[in-house]
């Protein structure tokens, strides 16, 4: 019987890493309405953490790129973990709203960042090179999954215990088997590293330095394309799974109904980002990229009009199934046009501004709550978005730059 290919250890650590990670950064839309009362703080102060959370981890994006481009994969990740799991886990034991800021928005935003979809992505690139598309859509479902199983539990323990034990059993989960996990079995790259370019197979010898200086790169067309795109759906990303819950019931809607359905968006995730890597692999990025903008124009039409809660179902759905699609098209984005050499460099930067984005989306919706008693503002905002996205995607040329190596 032939030994599976030591390719799958690295994508099914990369998905058990995403699990996590993925998991716990959704749990705080589950916890937003109970922490608010508890804490005696409104939605937009806790928002605002949820702010601080992206900002830190997009400013220590590029810089955890250029540790795993420079200087070792398992490090970053797995000391990444180790910040992560502490960080969720003293949420636990958050007496004022500052305390919030520095464990969720600081400690928490650091680790996430170093064990994100973007060094797991460029992990699998490694290992994967002709199949980045589907292979890191494997990845990135791990973080799908994580939003169903680890919010659809959380959701049943908040019923009889509360949200500080939700946190606490969160954190001892990740230090107990996530990081174990990432010492044990990452590798940076495989040992053989020259010819074989077969479907799954190694991949091959690093090519010479592109002859366009990072600084082109950075200003070129094509990058400010990607940038404006990943921007957008940053902003929407995170408006839609931290208020999605809290909006669904204002609505009316129970507690563990409301739970469960950001959980089942996790589902619907993993549907999403696994079609998108099908689609990336067989067409390139923009064709899945321009679907999920198109659902989304459809979706947030109809939630501005009807409120209902089968609507309400309908809308956190099929956003669900948008909400990874382009998560794993960084790498494959940048891999097509701009090489692979600075792979790491590069995709830490667009969701650096993915990152950016999502804080101001968390904060924005949250000031029109509280400015305006209800999010109907914020919909019709992420519909002309959405209008936007779909526009500014036709406009990239998914082609390398000239002198650019992409395998």
């Amino acid at each position: 019987m032939r030994r599976p290919h030591y390719s799958y250890v690295i994508l099914a650590t990369g998905f058990m890493v995403l699990f996590f990670t993925g998991g716990s950064r959704y749990a705080f839309g589950l916890m937003l309405k109970p922490m608010s009362e508890d804490l005696d703080v409104s939605r937009s102060t806790l928002s605002l953490a949820v702010t601080t959370f992206m900002v830190v981890s997009a400013l220590a994006l590029p810089f955890m790129g250029r540790l795993v481009d420079q200087w070792s994969l398992k490090g970053t990740i797995g000391i990444a973990a180790v910040v992560s799991g502490i960080g969720i886990g003293l949420m636990g034991q958050v007496q004022a709203p500052w305390q919030v800021f520095v464990v969720y928005g600081v400690v928490f935003g650091i680790g996430n960042a170093g064990a994100s979809i973007s060094p797991v992505t460029v992990m699998i690139s490694r290992w994967f090179p002709s199949r980045r598309g589907i292979a890191s859509s494997g990845a990135v479902a791990g973080n799908a999954l994580g939003q169903l199983l680890i919010v659809m539990a959380l959701a049943a323990v908040l019923v009889s215990l509360d949200w500080r034990w939700s946190y606490t059993f969160l954190g001892i989960a990740n230090l107990a088997v996530l990081t174990p996990l990432v010492f044990l079995a990452v590798k940076d790259a495989p040992r053989d590293q020259s010819v074989d370019t077969r479907k799954d197979s190694t991949p091959q010898i690093t090519p010479p330095e592109s002859p366009l200086s990072l600084g082109r790169v950075l200003t070129s067309s094509q990058m400010v394309l990607l940038v404006l795109i990943y921007g957008i759906c940053g902003i929407q990303d995170f408006f839609v799974v931290t208020h999605v819950v809290a909006f669904a019931r204002d609505q009316g809607m129970g507690a563990i109904l409301a739970g469960n359905l950001l959980a089942l968006m996790g589902l619907m995730g993993l549907l999403g980002v696994l079609a998108s890597g099908l689609l990336a692999d067989a067409f390139g990025a923009v064709r899945p990229t321009v679907i999920c903008f198109i659902i989304r124009i459809f979706i947030f039409a109809v939630i501005i009009f009807d409120q209902s809660n089968a609507s309400i179902m309908v809308f956190g759905l099929f956003y669900g199934f948008t909400n990874l699609i382009t998560a794993p098209l960084t790498v494959v984005f940048v891999g097509n046009i701009f090489g692979i050499t600075r792979l790491g460099t590069l995709a830490g930067i667009i969701v650096m501004v993915h990152q950016f984005s999502g804080g101001f989306g968390a904060f924005l919706g949250a000031w029109i709550f509280d400015n305006r008693g209800s999010y109907e503002d914020a919909f019709k905002l992420m519909l002309i978005l959405s209008l936007a996205a779909v526009i500014l995607t036709y406009l990239i040329r998914e082609r390398a730059l000239p002198g650019v190596h992409t395998s």
